[in-house]
């Protein structure tokens, strides 16, 4: 059975990916199962999306409950929803700063689109500041504003006025900016880069400078949002000035969605017909997304990813200490965790080994373990994927 879907994926699907040959079945909290009845852990949480995990009752629930009223309303968006309403009242509620006003979409890609679309409207100006090492989707647009070249470059013509400066630099972002800079876009953490958390000021320095230059802000929640960092949000915390902040992947816990919000500023400067889309919110994937929001909420997800967090960190940079020739540094927020390697071949070999051993992990940048398991994991899960992890880990050292 297995075979028969691989082969038949391979016939037919578009070879983007380099695909693992594995056929997931079904899936239940940080396990799946592949069709030959294998289990496995996944520490990717299906690429940070699984926040409440695999085949959550929450969202099967809300699914069911919802999908027999309706899934799409007539006429979309131009038509009310009571979904959509509960879900923007929860999310008023829980939105940082001075952002209040929402709109919602299919990804993080397309809520990305969006804001730079906005920000270059209302500013009339078309210049966008990214940094190097970040990753913003693969629209166009997304592609032109990700700061990595592997990305990028290999889709020229690309969409003309982003320049990108060193992340956790505001030295260079003040020497980037000037009257043209319509917006500037930083993931608060970022996350395909390489898990590369920034000095405490350096979010702050970034806000004082848009403000001052008159140049919208626009933070990238995609991957850290929705207590993916230990907070509701990576900037929760922070005191900053945010035009625009999108939102995808944990928000509604494995169903497609995305979000982006605005300030009440910006919201009074947008134009009907400015944007628009078939789903915007509709009724079943708002459903899904207040179930899953209004359960963080209700259950105080954030401290249980602080201190699984903690957990996962500590027992790293307890392996760190051992191995020092082969584990170069540990850093993360909350349970988005990176253990970087001292050279590719080594992560290389880690991956694959503990893909074989029943363990879902995620390398990027060529050397870094990324791991991002479900928000809700308890210490024992854990310790379950990192006695894999630890052994893999021991075994390469010893050759």
């Amino acid at each position: 059975m297995q075979q028969d879907t691989i082969l038949m994926e391979e016939k037919y699907f578009v070879p983007f990916f380099n695909k693992i040959p594995i056929s997931i079945e079904r899936g239940d909290g940080i396990y799946v199962w592949d069709e030959d009845g294998k289990r496995y852990i996944d520490f990717t949480s299906g690429w940070g999306v699984t926040c409440l995990g695999h085949a959550s009752p929450v969202i099967i629930e809300a699914i069911t409950s919802q999908s027999r009223k309706i899934i799409q309303n007539p006429s979309s968006g131009l038509t009310y929803s009571p979904p959509r309403a509960r879900l923007l009242g929860l999310m008023a509620d829980i939105l940082p700063g001075k952002l209040s006003r929402l709109f919602f979409s299919n990804s993080g890609a397309e809520s990305n689109d969006a804001v730079i679309k906005l920000a270059r409207k209302i500013s009339g100006k078309t210049d966008v500041i990214s940094t190097e090492k970040s990753f913003h989707g693969r629209t166009i647009s997304t592609v032109s504003a990700t700061g990595q070249a592997k990305h990028r470059d290999k889709f020229n013509p690309l969409v003309p006025g982003f320049r990108f400066v060193p992340y956790n630099d505001i030295h260079a972002m003040t020497a980037a900016m000037d009257k043209d800079v319509a917006a500037v876009i930083l993931e608060p953490v970022q996350g395909e880069g390489g898990v590369n958390i920034p000095d405490s000021e350096y979010l702050e320095k970034i806000s004082q400078l848009c403000e001052k230059n008159n140049t919208f802000l626009i933070i990238d929640e995609v991957q850290t949002g929705f207590c993916r960092t230990g907070s509701m949000f990576a900037i929760t915390d922070l005191d900053i000035k945010v035009d625009f902040m999108t939102m995808a992947k944990g928000i509604a816990g494995g169903f497609p969605f995305g979000a982006f919000a605005v300030s009440e500023d910006v919201a009074q400067k947008i134009e009907k017909g400015d944007h628009g889309g078939t789903y915007c919110g509709n009724p079943l994937g708002c459903a899904v997304a207040y179930a899953v929001i209004k359960h963080m909420v209700d259950n105080e997800i954030e401290n249980s990813v602080r201190a699984a967090g903690k957990h996962i960190t500590d027992t790293l940079k307890e392996w760190q200490d051992e191995f020092p020739g082969l584990i170069k540094d540990i850093r993360g927020k909350g349970l988005l965790i990176a253990m970087e390697i001292r050279d590719e071949k080594t992560a290389g070999k880690i991956y694959k080994t503990c893909l074989k051993k029943g363990l879902f992990i995620n390398v990027t940048q060529g050397n870094i373990i990324r791991l991002f398991p479900a928000l809700n994991i308890t210490d024992e899960e854990a310790d379950e994927g990192l006695d894999i992890l630890g052994e893999v880990i021991a075994s390469i050292k010893k050759t």
